[in-house]
């Protein structure tokens, strides 16, 4: 981001495979991004989101977004609420924010 960093987190739900995947050299799951790929997916790319992600069934977003807030970083959550045109304008606000927190 330049000035800053961000997390962006997407809540998923885990769902078994069709068919064994026996190829797939690393552990596996399969899972649908909350609230549906469309919308999850346009918020990833509108957020700046990474082409590599982590996964975790240990811990909640709100330990992901303590975390965030103790290290100082933005924390963006795309979950089953999340609707497109409320998430373009927390982007605006996150924008506005960071920019005068970090001085004038």
């Amino acid at each position: 981001m330049g000035t800053r960093f961000r997390m962006v987190v997407n809540e998923v739900d885990v769902v078994a495979p069709d068919a064994p995947l026996p190829k797939l050299p690393v552990a596996r799951a399969l899972w649908i991004p909350r609230p549906g790929l469309k919308v999850a997916a346009a918020a990833w790319i509108l957020a700046g989101g990474a082409h590599h992600a982590g996964y975790s069934q240990a811990i909640t977003a709100r330990h992901l977004e303590d975390f965030a807030e103790m290290a100082g970083i933005e924390f963006l959550l795309i979950d089953a609420k999340t609707d497109l045109a409320q998430f373009k304008k927390e982007l605006r606000w996150n924008a506005a924010y960071y920019h005068l927190a970090g001085g004038v």
